[in-house]
């Protein structure tokens, strides 16, 4: 459909993000509170020294296509980092969806948050059926060989993660809930505190993330002071605040 005399490069020859946005009408409703709010979090702490800003792009809910025998395939995880491209597409645009064909350079790490419809796609325990696309964990493990795949279960506050190994995902053992991924000199594991940037109330878990210099957590005040967010600590919570959860910390 696609395919030209002679052959074009996929990048030339495929559909661009332009033709493959991330909404369209027949799509099912936004993600919960929570949802948005973690990713949030996730994507306000998330800082590598080792890549400038502007060559480190964070996606929240961004239609992800991977496919060039199937340009129309995707999947959208809740929260995905890449490095070593530009932050906008062609340097120039926002992003309406990441394609793979177009930029070469598969995410670094990927997070799902769990709910109850998702998670055995999400755990890699449903099978793939005959004529339909690959499941997630098989687009993430085995076509876009994703370093770090990370799953939040916000319910029992339970993390898991895998690292890819050689062909496929291997758990880490967390003894103690730290993820630290070296080639990026940062880290991400179960943090709690208070985080009052939107109205919201969790009596769980939020990942945020760790520090290169000291692999230690700091507290959320320490954190977010630096791009002017209030917030406090309040072991017991309330309206307006996420009590606990993943994510990046930074000095």
């Amino acid at each position: 459909m696609y395919q030209t005399d002679p052959p074009q490069p996929a990048k030339v020859a495929l559909p661009t993000m332009y033709d493959l946005p991330s909404e369209y009408l027949e799509d099912s409703g936004l993600p919960d509170e929570f949802h948005i709010l973690q990713s949030q979090l996730l994507r306000e702490t998330f800082s590598t020294p080792n890549y400038p800003a502007d060559q480190v792009l964070v996606a929240t809910d961004l239609n992800l296509y991977y496919d060039t025998h199937n340009p129309l395939w995707y999947k959208r995880p809740d929260w995905f980092a890449v490095v070593g491209v530009s932050r906008l597409y062609e340097q120039r645009d926002l992003r309406l969806s990441y394609v793979i064909w177009q930029e070469s350079v598969a995410p670094f790490v990927v997070v799902e948050l769990l709910s109850p419809g998702t998670e055995k796609e999400d755990l890699g325990q449903t099978l793939r059926e005959v004529s339909q696309p690959p499941t997630k964990w098989e687009v993430y493990e085995r076509i876009l060989r994703i370093p770090y795949y990370i799953v939040f279960d916000r319910y029992t506050d339970k993390l898991q993660a895998f690292q890819l190994v050689a062909d496929s995902y291997h758990p880490i053992d967390l003894s103690t809930p730290q993820i630290w991924m070296p080639s990026l000199q940062v880290g991400l594991g179960l943090w709690q505190g208070t985080y009052t940037n939107s109205q919201f109330a969790s009596r769980n878990s939020q990942l945020k993330n760790l520090d290169a210099a000291k692999l230690s957590w700091f507290p959320s005040v320490s954190i977010f002071s630096r791009i002017g967010i209030t917030k406090e600590l309040n072991a017991c919570g309330y309206a307006g605040t996420i009590q606990q959860g993943i994510g990046f910390p930074q000095q």
